[in-house]
């Protein structure tokens, strides 16, 4: 219970898991790895369209990647049945659609990373990658996926 109190204390509702719109599932899980689907950014339930270096600044960026991620749990809680079982977050990648010249991909991403060690701690401190692609499914501006170690 742990985390669930530490979620509420952050004043976040787990949304249901999303459901796929192609071929793939929301994860995956082998061993005690858990494989996290990627997760677009959604604004009052569509896609968080825009692009970073256009419309949509660095800060609002940081507040989609953290949507992406309330996503995520949602669906890391199906996953595990507990997210006290947590023991680990391993990976996240980051993928912010952008204008060429933006830069600033690792700033957004850390709305999802800041979000993930409020959470689960030190446990929460993972590896990560944020990269810039041209476009993103719906035209979303963050997607985001995870990989996490289950006890």
């Amino acid at each position: 219970m742990r985390i669930y109190k530490k979620l509420q204390q952050l004043d976040i509702t787990l949304p249901p898991v999303a459901m796929p719109v192609a071929a793939y599932v929301p994860f995956v899980q082998t061993g005690n790895l858990i494989f996290l689907s990627g997760q677009i950014a959604k604004k009052n339930g569509q896609a968080w369209i825009g692009q970073l270096g256009a419309a949509i600044s660095i800060e609002e960026g940081k507040l989609a990647a953290r949507a992406a991620m309330i996503d995520l749990l949602g669906t890391l809680h199906v996953a595990t049945g507990d997210l006290d079982r947590v023991k680990r977050i391993v990976k996240l990648t980051s993928l912010v659609n952008s204008t060429g010249i933006f830069t600033d991909h690792h700033l957004v991403t850390n709305g999802a990373s800041e979000l993930l060690v409020a959470v689960f701690g030190e446990a929460g401190a993972h590896a990560r990658a944020a990269l810039g692609v041209a476009q993103l499914p719906f035209g979303a501006c963050v997607e985001i996926d995870l990989i996490v170690e289950i006890e």
